[in-house]
C-alpha cells in the first residue's frame, strides 16, 4: 500500500449515516509501520463516519491524504517521493487538496510546506481525530493558502473511535500505547510521537471484544515500547495485567505482542506466555547490537551478558518459542571488531528471524554529533553479511520442520497462485515473516487447520491439511 491509493478498507465498527449530502471523494496513501496503519484506519473511519467517500481511483480523488513515515532516511525519501507523485493529480486528476499527515509531517512541519508547494495542509500526529474538519476547512471556497495543524502529540484513539480496517478480516492490529520514554541515541520517535501514553486496560479489552464479534481471530498488540505498557498509568506489570484480560475474550485464538524492550522481562510474564494457549509463543525483541561499547553509545540499557542471560531465560521458560530480533549496523564507532562480534553472535544464537537496519543520521538525536561515522558502502556489506548468515539458519530451521504437523491460520488464496492456499503458524507474524503454502485441502480465511509440513524454503513452508 505504500505507493498507491488504498483501494479497500474493512469496517472496524458500524458507522452512522453520512452527515453530508455531497460526498467528497478521498484518496488515501498509507506508508510506514503497523502503528501508522492503525492511525490510517482511524482517519479513514473518521472520514467515512463524517460523510466523505473513499475512492481507489487516484484521478477521482478530490482530497488525497498521505500518512507519512519519518523513521529513517529511506522512509523519509519514500514519503517525499509519494507527495510529489500524488501532487501530479492536481494537474491531471480531480485533486483539489493534498495533505501530508503523520510522522514526517509532525517532525518537519513548515519545512514541508516551504519545500513542497503541492501541499495544502500538513497534519501532525496529534491531530488525527480532527481530520474530517481539516478536510472541510481546506475545501472551503476561499482563497487557497497552505495550513499547518501541528500540536504536541497527545492524541490516542480509544475503543469508540471509528476504524476502517485494512488487510485481512481475521487479523487486526491494536495499538495499546503511543510515544516512548526511552532515550536511544539513534531514534527520533519520541520527537514525533511524544512521551508514552498508555490506553486503559478496559479500553483495549473493549476494542478486542468488538473485533472478535466481527470475526477477528488474531490481535497484534503494538506500541513503541510494549514492555513498558501501563507505567504511565501507575500499573505494576501492566502488560501482564492486560494479557490476562485479553485471553478471556471469546473467539480470539491468538494474541501477539510486538516490540518487547529487553529489560523488565519478568518470570511472571514469561510464565504467562508459556501457560496461555492464546498468547503466541513469539518473541519480538530488538537488541540493536551485542557489543558492549556499541550498546552504551546507543544509550541502550544492559550489556551483552544481560542479553545472553535473557535469551537463555526465554528459551528455557518458553520451549520452542519463535525469536525475532533486530540489529543496526554502521552505528558511529562500529569498528570491524565490533561488527565481527555481532556477526559471530548472530551465527551462534540462531534466532528464527533477524532484521538488519542501516544507521542513518536523524536530526536532533544525540547520535548525529557522534564521531567515527561509518561509510554507507561498509554498512551495506555488513548488512548483507548478517542476512546471509541468517538465511542459512532460517533454511536449516525450516527443513527441521519437515514431517511435523502444526496449527496454521489460513490467510486465504495465495498471492502467488490461485492453486494454493497460504497461512501462518503462530511463529509467523503477519506481513513481516514468511507463510505456509497449503497445496492440498480446503479451508476458509481465518480457519485454524492442522498442516503437515512437506517442504521448506528459506522463510516459507509447504504442507497439506491433515483431517
Amino acid at each position: 500500500m505504500s505507493q498507491s491509493l488504498i483501494k479497500l478498507a474493512r469496517p472496524g465498527r458500524a458507522t452512522s449515516s453520512p452527515v453530508n449530502d455531497r460526498k467528497t471523494t478521498i484518496g488515501f496513501v498509507n506508508l510506514g509501520c503497523s502503528k501508522n496503519q492503525v492511525d490510517s484506519e482511524v482517519m479513514l473511519g473518521t472520514l467515512v463516519h463524517d460523510g466523505f467517500q473513499l475512492t481507489g481511483d487516484p484521478k477521482k480523488a478530490e482530497v488525497v491524504i498521505i500518512n507519512t513515515c519519518g523513521f529513517i532516511e529511506e522512509a523519509k525519501q519514500e514519503s517525499i517521493n509519494t507527495i510529489l507523485e500524488q501532487g501530479k493529480l492536481k494537474k491531471k486528476g480531480s485533486c483539489r487538496v493534498l495533505i501530508a499527515a503523520g510522522c514526517l509531517a509532525q517532525r518537519y512541519q513548515g519545512d514541508l510546506l516551504k519545500e513542497l508547494p503541492e501541499l495544502d495542509g500538513v497534519v501532525g500526529t496529534g491531530e488525527f481525530g480532527k481530520i474530517a474538519d481539516i478536510c472541510r476547512d481546506l475545501l472551503a471556497p476561499k482563497k487557497r493558502h497552505q495550513r499547518l495543524w501541528i500540536s504536541k502529540p497527545p492524541y490516542l484513539y480509544d475503543e469508540l473511535a471509528p476504524r476502517l480496517r485494512l488487510g485481512k478480516q481475521h487479523s487486526a492490529y491494536v495499538k495499546i500505547a503511543e510515544g516512548c520514554n526511552r532515550n536511544c541515541a539513534f531514534c527520533a520517535i519520541p520527537l514525533m510521537r511524544g512521551k508514552q501514553r498508555s490506553r486503559p486496560v478496559e479500553s483495549i479489552v473493549a476494542e478486542a471484544q468488538r473485533l472478535a464479534t466481527e470475526g477477528v481471530k488474531e490481535i497484534n498488540l503494538i506500541s513503541q515500547d510494549t514492555i513498558n505498557y501501563g507505567v504511565d498509568l501507575g500499573l505494576h506489570q501492566g502488560l501482564v495485567s492486560l494479557l490476562r484480560e485479553l485471553v478471556k475474550v471469546k473467539d480470539l485464538h491468538w494474541v501477539r505482542p510486538f516490540y518487547l524492550y529487553p529489560q523488565q522481562i519478568t518470570d511472571e510474564l514469561l510464565d504467562l506466555y508459556a501457560g496461555e494457549e492464546k498468547i503466541t509463543k513469539y518473541i519480538d525483541m530488538p537488541f540493536q547490537h551485542i557489543n558492549d561499547r556499541m550498546l552504551k553509545r546507543m544509550h541502550r540499557l544492559g550489556d551483552r551478558a544481560a542479553i545472553e542471560t535473557l535469551v537463555d531465560r526465554i528459551r528455557t521458560r518458553i520451549p520452542g518459542a519463535t525469536f525475532r530480533t533486530a540489529f543496526i549496523v554502521g552505528f558511529p564507532g562500529e569498528t570491524e571488531a565490533a561488527f565481527n562480534e555481532l556477526k559471530m553472535y548472530v551465527e551462534n544464537a540462531e534466532f528464527d528471524r533477524v532484521a538488519v537496519f542501516l544507521y542513518s543520521d536523524e536530526e536532533d538525536t544525540s547520535a548525529v554529533d557522534f564521531d567515527e561515522k561509518v561509510e554507507r558502502s561498509v554498512m551495506d556489506e555488513r548488512r548483507n553479511e548478517l542476512l546471509a548468515i541468517q538465511e542459512e539458519i532460517a533454511m536449516a530451521r525450516g527443513r527441521a520442520r519437515i514431517g511435523s504437523t502444526m496449527y496454521v491460520m489460513v490467510e486465504g488464496v495465495s498471492e502467488e497462485t490461485e492453486w494454493l492456499l497460504e497461512g501462518r503458524h503462530e511463529g509467523l507474524a503477519p506481513e513481516i515473516d514468511g507463510v505456509v503454502y497449503i497445496n492440498d485441502g480446503t479451508a476458509a480465511a481465518g480457519d485454524l487447520v492442522t498442516v503437515e509440513i512437506t517442504d521448506a524454503a528459506t522463510y516459507d513452508l509447504v504442507g497439506h491439511i491433515v483431517t
